[in-house]
């Protein structure tokens, strides 16, 4: 287990939450917020994530807005930052790269290879 590691779960539905909680769990230290702006306010308080995996469509403050949040904040710039969206489209895709997105997952997914997904990354930039 890589209880060091981080994962910040931000998505609006309860189910995809539970799912990557009960999940990744197993294998990392999980938070789990229901919006963007949730995800904001616990960054804000101090808390640092070491990977975030975030949808893009939600209520208060969608994951486009939390996006540039943690991007144009040179202190959580090099965070790795996952979308996890069932919007299909190229130009969703290509949007959410130009904006700092490092991967880009559509639901429906497999759990277990969103964890690869997040621990190939990991291994990389040598948190793990």
């Amino acid at each position: 287990m890589f209880d060091h590691i981080k994962v910040l779960i931000v998505d609006d539905e309860i189910s995809i939450r539970k799912l990557l909680e009960f999940y990744l769990k197993k294998h990392f230290t999980v938070i789990a917020k229901k919006n963007g702006k949730e995800a904001k306010d616990w960054i804000e308080e101090g808390n640092l994530p070491t990977v975030i995996v975030a949808d893009l469509n939600m209520p208060e403050m969608d994951g486009y807005a939390l996006m540039d949040y943690v991007r144009g904040n040179s202190k959580y710039d090099g965070i790795p930052l996952m979308i996890l969206s069932a919007n299909e489209s190229s130009s969703d895709r290509i949007r959410c790269f130009k904006a700092g997105a490092d991967d880009y997952v559509i639901k429906p997914f497999n759990p277990e290879e969103l964890y690869y997904r997040i621990f190939n990354k990991m291994k990389r930039i040598n948190n793990i």
